[in-house]
């Protein structure tokens, strides 16, 4: 794998920017904005090599993730210049293609021979195409990510437990395959004491003011048979938003809440959710894969002790996607240097850099390289997690989307209110109200 890289770090080196647009360098800094997360230091890292290249400086502007969407959809559109590149979520899309915040990048891209068939198919779907599964692109698959497991490996590996749960559930602990077996093991550690302290079973996310509890139900609902719509007719959600089978999904994550989760566990996404792995509270952990090598690194759970298995699967297999796409700003007045920063980071060579660093690449030639899998621990769990992505509306109103998700979903499992038929079925209804409001009903 080593070599592989090595190749790939060296290819075209001398021919990296020999066609740089001719306004680029009149821009002496770019300003790219994104949230403050661990690959967002290894961009910075990556970044300098462009510097060196070009000249250009660059500012990166950086806020946290329960602040991210609110900045920077606020910046987009009231028209500002702050950013000139901006890695914007996945599901901001449609909104930002249709209400002109993005540069389409295809002419670019096919002037410099920057081809979306070199990037993992899911990503170019998820974080460049609108409408999706059409080739019109509004950015380049930047950073990959989707929510997967963390384990302690340790703890499952230990001897008498392992005895104590194949009597019990009959089966040997591991990764689950399933939903079911995930439960299981969350109830058999549930409040248990391993190495003389007190843990709980799994740490699941239920943030209210951002997005969490949706990027964290949605991957048990795909599994249970949840559709955002009739995929004969869009935008008919009635029977597949709210089917029977969604409905069990959504009971099944407030049991586990219920039943597994340590106390305090009201209002966690990411930074929550790793700290409690971290502070050795749980024995596994819902999170996107960005924590990963953060967590690997860690002295107290990383190493031998962590190990990594996507989402399990139920009736249906699916893992909800997260991850960006880079995008040159409409508004910038550094349109040129922002669309050769775009050319720099699509080659090969910083590709695979940025995957030494910490960042996901999407490009085929870093992730199908021979040895990839085995180039880290959570390699192979990547990969497969990548394999099995669905993600949420992309639609222009999707801030209103997700906010009635929120507050459909944190109601029901985490306050325990009402039931899971009634959650589902105001959901249909603050959707559909969205939609005619747009037009499209």
């Amino acid at each position: 794998m080593q070599m592989k890289l090595k190749a790939l770090l060296g290819l075209a080196s001398a021919l990296a920017l020999s066609s740089a647009l001719p306004n680029a360098a009149k821009a002496e800094q770019l300003t790219l904005c994104w949230a403050a997360w661990d690959p967002a230091n290894a961009l910075v890292e990556l970044s300098k090599d462009f510097t060196a290249k070009t000249k250009i400086d660059m500012k990166f502007e950086f806020v946290p993730w329960t602040s991210y969407a609110d900045r920077f959809l606020n910046e987009l559109n009231s028209q500002g210049k702050l950013c000139d590149l901006i890695i914007g979520d996945s599901q901001w899309i449609g909104g930002a293609a249709e209400n002109g915040h993005y540069v389409k990048l295809n002419e670019f891209f096919d002037k410099e021979g920057i081809k979306m068939d070199d990037f993992v198919p899911a990503t170019v779907v998820g974080y460049s195409e609108w409408p999706k599964n059409t080739p019109n692109y509004w950015a380049l698959p930047a950073m990959g990510d989707v929510v997967g497991w963390t384990y302690r490996k340790d703890w499952f590996e230990k001897p008498e437990l392992q005895k104590e749960f194949k009597e019990k559930y009959g089966w040997d602990l591991g990764p689950p395959k399933t939903y079911d077996q995930l439960k299981q093991i969350a109830e058999f550690f549930q409040k248990r004491e391993v190495d003389g302290k007190t843990v709980y079973g799994a740490s699941i996310y239920t943030e209210r003011g951002s997005e969490g509890i949706t990027m964290g139900v949605t991957n048990v609902l795909y599994d249970w048979g949840f559709q955002y719509e009739n995929p004969k007719k869009p935008y008919e959600m009635e029977g597949f938003v709210n089917s029977p089978d969604a409905v069990k999904g959504l009971e099944f994550y407030k049991a586990l809440y219920d039943c597994c989760t340590p106390p305090g566990s009201s209002n966690v996404y990411m930074v929550e959710s790793a700290d409690a792995f971290k502070s050795g509270q749980v024995a596994m952990q819902m999170n996107f894969a960005f924590t990963w090598p953060g967590l690997y690194k860690d002295e107290k759970v990383g190493g031998d002790r962590i190990g990594f298995f996507p989402n399990p699967a139920e009736k249906a297999h699916f893992a909800q996607l997260g991850g960006q796409g880079i995008s040159v700003v409409s508004y910038s007045e550094k349109r040129d240097a922002a669309l050769q920063y775009i050319k720099w980071f699509a080659q090969p060579d910083v590709q695979a850099k940025w995957w030494e660093l910490g960042g996901y690449s999407c490009l085929k030639a870093v992730v199908n390289a021979p040895g990839f899998a085995s180039s880290q621990p959570y390699a192979q769990a990547f990969l497969d997690s990548m394999a099995i992505v669905k993600d949420f509306w992309a639609e222009p109103s999707y801030a209103s989307l997700l906010q009635d998700m929120q507050k459909r979903v944190h109601n029901y499992v985490v306050a325990g209110n009402g039931t899971a038929q009634e959650a589902l079925d105001g959901l249909v209804k603050d959707w559909t109200e969205v939609f005619e409001e747009d037009g499209k009903i």
